[in-house]
């Protein structure tokens, strides 16, 4: 049997020397004169023992990693080949202790296939959710979704199952599946994980979704700075249909349902979705009140889903294993798996899929492994740039949306930033502001110069001048900001704001200010 080498092709990968990697084994295989297939997976979300290179033995799969070019000629020289002992030796992959401990759902193919073989996808589990669904009633799919307890894993947690049966209720002539992977928040991988590594899991979620609401188009909006994402989408799309996994006949069924990708500039708030669907429609990327909601008035004014990435991903395992199947993972109204993207100053940054429930402290402390600086921790940001700071006095909260709603945070896409105790909180909040005020589409008063009084205040408090009423200020804005705005952009950056000065006021006493982290 020919050997088979698995490097991981996905841009984390990459960004960390896997191209490079790959080049090296190729050339020190044709040096060698040895027969072998390098097969470009997607990563398994390890980024700390990334690039993670696997061969296929005998036994089974071994790793090694993390994998620099000037360990290949010793690899070789070791024999890993057949899985042999090396310094990078990891052993099996699934009893590597990160991985090991998840509950893998959604990203179950992730690192294992070959992303653009469907053949590949299918022997590994993939489109017996659509096969399921083509031969269901649109209502009872959507049945199938709204017990499951679906939320959206992009934002604020919205069931999925009311999204799909509003579209499936109202009437029109044509529908619309939007998925948004725009994907623009710090600290947030997850998207680019399935589109680069699992890229078919998401156009079966997408096609089912388009069978549910008798939607028979679908985009999916990637902004231009992922092209391994968009590459590997529209790659995808095109093996899909010409299998006829998509087109007018999906799977030789009744229903229709073709797909195409879409590329956006990367505005930040074009992660919002009517702002989105103003951008997919070749307008300016600007937010439009609601209603009418996207639902009933999407895109091109015709009924539109709107789903993220990871929870159109999540479909077909809930159509294959069934609603009490997923339902069983989580707690209270968090039902499921989350990917749970561990960043910043932590020892092993990477995915963690588990079902909703972990403590914030299991996951910086025991999965994460502390600070790389190994300095304590001081604050994590969970839910991107707009998210809100967590002291380790709040450590003890559950991974759930109501629990974190009730201690006035946020959980989004699902991403944190450890920070250690060297951070300045007040450069934090200012950097919120700031970050909202260049972000910012213009379309309402609170976020436009809301943003902008922000900055300037939180300026005013770091040169001491009248601390106390300049704080007062800052707070009213993000009351104003809050309540008043159109979006979430302006709407939820007084979660950073509020929470840093809440959980770290001694960081907003006077002292010279810095330029804000990025």
């Amino acid at each position: 049997m020919i050997p088979r080498i698995f490097i991981p092709g996905d841009s984390g990968a990459v960004a960390l020397g896997a191209d490079k990697v790959a080049a090296a084994i190729g050339r020190e295989l044709e040096e060698r004169g040895i027969e072998a297939m390098i097969v470009r997976n997607g990563s398994r979300g390890a980024y700390f023992l990334e690039p993670m290179v696997e061969v296929a033995c005998a036994t089974g799969r071994i790793a090694y990693g993390p994998v620099r070019p000037t360990d290949v000629k010793s690899l070789f020289d070791s024999g890993f080949l057949s899985g042999s002992p090396h310094k990078r030796w990891l052993g099996a992959p699934d009893a590597i202790a990160f991985l090991a401990g998840q509950t893998r759902l959604t990203f179950a193919r992730c690192g294992v296939i070959d992303p653009l073989s469907l053949d590949h996808y299918r022997k590994h589990g993939g489109l017996k959710g659509l096969e399921t669904a083509v031969a269901m009633a649109p209502a009872a799919i959507v049945a199938q979704v709204t017990e499951s307890g679906l939320r959206g894993r992009g934002g604020a947690g919205f069931p999925t199952g009311i999204k799909w049966k509003t579209v499936l209720d109202t009437a029109a002539a044509q529908k619309y599946i939007v998925c948004n992977a725009d994907e623009g928040d710090s600290a947030t991988f997850a998207d680019r994980m399935i589109m680069e590594g699992d890229p078919f899991v998401l156009i079966e979620g997408m096609t089912i979704a388009g069978i549910a609401t008798g939607a028979t188009k679908g985009f999916v909006y990637i902004r231009s700075e992922y092209p391994h994402a968009v590459d590997k989408m529209q790659k995808a799309v095109a093996i899909a249909r010409k299998a006829g996994v998509l087109g007018p006949r999906v799977l030789g069924s009744p229903h229709a349902f073709d797909m195409e990708v879409r590329v956006g500039a990367g505005a930040y708030v074009c992660g919002e979705e009517i702002s989105l669907l103003n951008s997919l429609e070749g307008k300016r990327g600007v937010v439009r009140a609601k209603p009418p909601l996207p639902a009933i008035q999407g895109l091109f004014g015709r009924p539109t889903v709107i789903n993220n990435v990871i929870s159109l991903a999540s479909v077909p395992i809930i159509m294959d294993r069934g609603a009490a199947f997923y339902k069983d993972f989580g707690m209270g109204r968090s039902r499921g798996t989350i990917p749970i993207q561990i960043a910043g100053n932590v020892k092993r940054p990477g995915l963690y899929e588990t079902a909703f429930g972990l403590t914030l402290g299991q996951i910086v402390d025991e999965i994460g492994g502390g600070t790389a600086s190994g300095r304590p921790v001081k604050a994590v940001q969970v839910g991107g740039p707009l998210g809100a700071y967590f002291p380790r006095a709040l450590f003890d909260t559950p991974f759930d949306y109501e629990a974190f709603a009730a201690r006035d945070g946020l959980i989004g896409h699902a991403g944190i930033t450890v920070f250690d105790d060297t951070a300045d909180m007040l450069k934090q909040a200012r950097f919120a502001m700031e970050f909202c005020a260049v972000e910012s589409c213009g379309k309402c008063t609170p976020c436009r110069v809301g943003a902008v009084r922000g900055v300037e205040t939180l300026d005013k408090v770091a040169q001491g001048l009248a601390p106390e009423s300049n704080l007062a200020l800052v707070t009213d804005l993000c009351n104003t900001m809050k309540f008043g705005s159109l979006c979430a952009l302006g709407g939820f950056t007084p979660y950073p704001v509020m929470s840093a000065l809440t959980h770290f006021p001694e960081d907003f006493k006077p002292g010279t200010m810095a330029d804000a982290a990025e």
